[in-house]
């Protein structure tokens, strides 16, 4: 018997052997029996602490509007309420059984209970109601249960309209809770975090990192673009701008639109260091990964890829391949999904090779959410190599990183836009209302549904730096002196120089 509700993911790839258990014999048809019951890959579902599988929770994971949520809000969904069932099977009780009492004992163990070494904040509290919300809204509505917990009040939305909330809403979330790194701080992270230096700009001996290049260049990717970490990480190598003989310094690329969250087809801009970056990753730990996986013969025992035979349309955007059964296919890319992506291959001079960008030591696709991993063993480690030699060892993860980019541009863009073009004031209004301003901008550049969302949620902190005021001085520094100087006036901005 296990202890913990557990979360399970539905995979086409790798099926399992069956041995000659016969009990594992029963199940030689499993896939037939998920096909039958409309379960498909990438479906989310859960085993109760004996190992039981309750259908209602599948119906729920499987056909209800949880189904069509992002990939990572699911994931974050699921482990939320997860960690509620765990404390209701303490207390003999299974998920459908949840009283408001309980919620409210929940409330106050995460939040505030000195038994929880783990307590969480307000905002963080706030998703996990949202979480449990969404699930017994929709059980109550079927009777699963005889009572929804979360108790809902309501208020007037957004545009005027009346909206149900979870009631139990923590009063104390911030909005926002952005933190950044400067472009010096961030290298700093990276050279020690990730590429196993030490504090005094030496490659540590003692470093055994095996994917530094690519980690450092995925990294890099990510603060240089503001991509998110599923954007980034689910890349084909088509889709990274071709490094030309050239003398710009950022090159653009496109991300399909159902490998991003908003679901919407944009451009992204990388700078020409960090591509280099990339295909010096391309060129030698993903080349010899790719053969050894080649070798012991890892993709030809895959029986569910899709192999590529040419892209043709506008843009190059309809792919022709082999699926598993040897048919003629041809697909927009943008219909394809994280899933299909990693099923993606080409034919190259040595065999079978993925078109996933980011593969791990077995040559197989590195998988976006491992990647959370990597930035948690990489701030550890600044926090061992960096402790005593600096006042503040950063600390960093993907979004982060999307925070750093977007306090980047848009100083960059009021320097820019203020600065180095002279207009008078007038002029300075028609080239506003024409290209739009840095808010406007930087939205475009995140992916955001609203300006309001870059500025109250993204960079709200950055109206209380007063950035104007040291763009207008009679000196003309460059976006890093400006980033260091709104480091020293703000604790969420951590800079290198600010370290010693």
């Amino acid at each position: 018997m296990s202890k913990f509700w557990q979360v399970h993911w539905v995979t086409r790839r790798y099926a399992a052997e069956v041995s000659d258990h016969p009990v594992l014999k029963e199940w030689a048809d499993l896939d037939v029996r998920e096909e039958a019951a409309r379960i498909d890959p990438g479906d989310v579902f859960f085993t109760d602490p004996n190992y039981q599988v309750d259908p209602r929770l599948t119906l729920y994971t499987t056909r209800s509007a949880f189904a069509h949520l992002a990939r990572e809000t699911r994931r974050n969904y699921a482990g939320d309420c997860c960690l509620f069932f765990n404390f209701l099977w303490q207390r003999d009780k299974n998920w459908c059984d949840a009283e408001v009492e309980d919620l409210l004992d929940f409330e106050d163990w995460r939040r505030w209970s000195p038994r929880n070494p783990r307590r969480i904040s307000g905002s963080k509290w706030d998703r996990e109601l949202s979480a449990l919300a969404r699930l017994y809204k929709w059980a109550a509505a079927r009777r699963y249960v005889t009572a929804n917990p979360v108790a809902m009040r309501e208020v007037l939305g957004r545009h005027g309209e009346m909206v149900s909330v979870p009631a139990q809403r923590a009063k104390d979330a911030r909005s926002s809770n952005v933190k950044w790194l400067t472009p010096r701080a961030y290298r700093l992270w990276r050279d020690v975090g990730l590429r196993g230096y030490t504090a005094d700009g030496r490659r540590d001996p003692s470093f055994r990192g095996r994917n530094d290049d690519r980690n450092a260049a995925y990294s890099d990717l990510l603060f240089s673009s503001g991509m998110r970490l599923s954007e980034g990480g689910s890349l084909l190598t088509f889709e990274v701008p071709a490094l030309e003989e050239s003398v710009k310094r950022f090159f653009d690329g496109r991300l399909a639109k159902a490998a991003t969250k908003s679901r919407r087809e944009r451009t992204f801009y990388v700078a020409v260091e960090d591509l280099r970056s990339v295909a010096a990753y391309e060129r030698t730990t993903r080349r010899a990964v790719i053969r050894r996986a080649q070798a012991r013969g890892v993709y030809e025992a895959m029986d569910d890829i899709w192999v590529l035979e040419k892209r043709s349309g506008r843009q190059r955007s309809i792919l022709h391949f082999w699926d598993e059964n040897g048919q003629s296919v041809q697909r927009p890319l943008s219909s394809l999904d994280v899933e299909d992506r990693q099923r993606l291959f080409v034919e190259g001079d040595g065999g079978l090779e993925p078109l996933w960008l980011w593969l791990s030591q077995d040559g197989r696709p590195f998988q976006p959410h491992s990647w959370e991993a990597v930035y948690r063993a990489a701030s550890e480690r600044c926090r061992k190599v960096l402790e005593g030699k600096v006042a503040q060892p950063p600390y960093f993860t993907p979004h982060m990183a999307r925070h750093s980019f977007a306090l980047k541009m848009l100083v960059a863009l009021m320097h820019a836009l203020d600065k180095r073009f002279g207009l008078t004031p007038e002029e300075r209004r028609d080239f506003r209302l024409l290209y739009g301003d840095a808010w406007r901008m930087a939205k475009d550049l995140l992916d955001h549904a609203s300006e309001e969302t870059t500025r109250k949620i993204y960079l709200a902190p950055v109206s209380d730096l007063q950035i104007r005021s040291l763009l207008l001085d009679e000196a003309d520094p460059g976006t890093n002196e400006l980033l260091g100087r709104i480091a020293k006036m703000s604790e969420r901005v951590l800079d290198s120089e600010a370290l010693v």
